[in-house]
């Protein structure tokens, strides 16, 4: 059974879902699963696969269900890092385990920095953080040519540069951007104009997040277990190349998933990954004591 709560936190009010019991029926921590700019409904079919675990979920503020009276439009994550620990406060039952997808996962870095005691192994799997990045500059460029697209022409536009620059291989060179405008008629996209810019995923409203710099002090410090994951086709691309430099930062080598990005997800999030092999390999970190 999965029950869904709200929690009064600064200036937001956030939804958060405890599927199972509290404490945990098996004794361990709960499994927060978090992500941005994707909320709680992402994670339906990777918890569909620890059934026999207490896993909680949220949406960020300003995301899903989660509203937000702050004034404000942008996604930080260490605004998001005091929503997260907000919640880990309210379920009661001490240290979560925690996996974090893309933004989530750079949140779920500043979470650990800002307050260590709150989870006892991170998988941070893919996250985008543009400062790790030897190209740093370039692929800030290549992150304000999404946006432009957005702006000049909708999402259609925003989306099929946002494909073509986390699809691409290697560093972003001069050869990347002499590329013409990605047609979205090309994947399967509308042309046409709806004129809605607020598209956290296209606008600069979650730049905060791609443009973290981790604090490698404070992480080394914590006495949570950090590991950070790499899908096996993301190998070289911007997020998979942003997962093998955080790794480096802190000192190990990423941890290899099946699949990419989303690679969690199934077939009908039309970014279907393999869910089951993720789910399994997941499973294995988290119980790898070593």
């Amino acid at each position: 059974m999965t029950t869904t709560y709200r929690l009064a936190v600064a200036e937001a009010d956030i939804a958060y879902d405890v599927g199972g019991t509290l404490p945990a029926a098996d004794g361990r921590p709960p499994l927060f699963m978090i992500g941005q700019p994707m909320d709680a409904s992402g994670f339906a079919t990777l918890a569909s696969y620890f059934r026999d675990r207490t896993v909680v979920t949220y949406d960020p503020r300003g995301l899903g269900r989660s509203t937000r009276t702050d004034g404000r439009v942008d996604q930080t994550p260490t605004v998001q890092a005091g929503d997260v620990h907000a919640v880990i406060e309210a379920l009661g039952v001490g240290p979560v385990e925690m996996f974090a997808s893309s933004g989530g996962a750079v949140t779920a870095l500043a979470l650990v920095a800002t307050y260590p005691n709150d989870v006892t192994i991170l998988v941070a799997h893919e996250p985008p953080m543009i400062p790790v990045l030897a190209d740093a500059a370039a692929t800030e460029r290549a992150r304000a040519g999404i946006r432009d697209a957005y702006e000049a022409k909708g999402s259609g536009a925003g989306m099929a540069a946002f494909i073509a620059m986390t699809s691409w291989q290697g560093e972003f060179t001069d050869e990347y951007f002499a590329q013409p405008a990605p047609d979205p008629a090309v994947f399967g996209m509308a042309t046409e104009d709806d004129g809605s810019r607020g598209d956290p995923l296209l606008s600069d409203r979650s730049w905060a997040i791609s443009s973290y710099h981790p604090d490698l002090d404070a992480l080394a410090a914590a006495p949570t277990r950090v590991v950070i994951a790499v899908g096996e086709e993301s190998l070289g691309t911007f997020t998979g190349r942003t997962a093998v430099a955080t790794a480096e930062l802190i000192g190990q080598q990423a941890t290899v998933f099946p699949s990419h990005h989303g690679g969690f997800l199934d077939g009908e999030s039309g970014y279907g990954g393999q869910p089951e092999a993720f789910a399994h390999q997941l499973r294995e970190v988290l119980d790898d004591t070593n």
